[in-house]
């Protein structure tokens, strides 16, 4: 659903790309092949304008009080990682969801612990393309799900990871798997856990989410916007709901700079494992090899 929103939003972005590049041709007086470039420029100016000033806004917004060279890297990398993920995986991302197995066959004590990785807000699957061939190559069996529709409750996607859980312990015979959310993914993981116990849990390891809400979310037209918001009621039930030994479950790793998920060093947990990334933003997360290498060292 949100891949083939994604491609509608784009090709409407091309068409006036190349709308307003005609009008640069007519107003210099072009025509023909003379004004092909004009009419190109216009079709890839547009859309990169909009990428940029939605990051910029973002960006600004969400900028700490002492931002230094490191807010200028986490920019760049987020304005690149937003071209990357919105651009190039998810609007291509299928409706098809299987588990990804390594290659060969290890012995059950020895292998790699099965991860179910989850995305946020406004995401597909395809969020975790470079996430996804880190742990095929160290060995994970792997399934990335897709949590539709995208502007549900946090609630309603709970059957979602039960099923993907379910279906991870019967592709490789484990009892337990390790859970990954990015952003509204990991509040999508704690509203399982809650549901269904943590008899299946091995891990469970969250990337810039907003544990305590984002001040971002002031206007909330959708359920799980409401919910994301700043300290909103919803988030202070699940608090109350979880108890010492499900937090000890729960590594969290968060960025200084997160353009979405902010304040940013507020988002922790009691009784939760926390790592702290500097120069990247929210997206990046999922891109950066640091994290990346963070992640596997969790997991192994």
């Amino acid at each position: 659903m949100l891949a083939r929103l994604l491609r509608r939003i784009y090709f409407i972005q091309v068409l006036l790309g190349a709308f307003l590049g005609s009008l640069m041709a007519d107003h210099y007086q072009q025509s023909g092949a003379a004004a092909l470039p004009l009419v190109l420029l216009g079709v890839l100016l547009l859309p990169l304008l909009l990428q940029f000033g939605a990051i910029s806004t973002s960006m600004i917004q969400s900028r700490p009080a002492q931002a230094g060279s490191l807010w200028w890297r986490a920019y760049g990398s987020e304005f690149l990682a937003a071209l990357r993920i919105y651009w190039l995986q998810m609007p291509w991302a299928s409706a098809q969801t299987n588990v990804l197995l390594p290659e060969g066959a290890p012995q059950a004590a020895a292998a790699p612990v099965p991860v179910l990785l989850v995305h946020g807000f406004i995401c597909n699957r395809r969020v975790w393309d470079k996430v996804v061939r880190a742990l095929h190559q160290a060995g994970h069996p792997v399934l990335a799900i897709t949590l539709e529709p995208p502007f549900a409750s946090i609630e309603d996607y709970t059957l979602q990871i039960q099923q993907a859980v379910q279906q991870l312990q019967q592709a490789t015979g484990a009892a337990q798997v390790a859970l990954v959310g990015h952003s509204m993914g990991g509040l999508v993981i704690r509203a399982w856990l809650r549901q269904h116990g943590s008899t299946a849990v091995a891990k469970i390891i969250t990337l810039g989410t907003p544990h305590q809400g984002t001040r971002m979310a002031v206007w909330s037209p959708t359920p799980n916007m409401a919910q994301m918001a700043w300290h909103s009621p919803w988030l202070q039930a699940l608090q109350t709901s979880e108890s010492p030994a499900t937090r000890k479950l729960i590594h969290t790793a968060l960025t200084r700079h997160d353009n979405i998920v902010y304040p940013q060093r507020e988002q922790v947990l009691e009784g939760a494992e926390v790592t702290e990334f500097e120069g990247m933003g929210h997206l990046a997360l999922c891109l950066d090899e640091r994290v990346i290498q963070w992640l596997l060292q969790k997991l192994h």
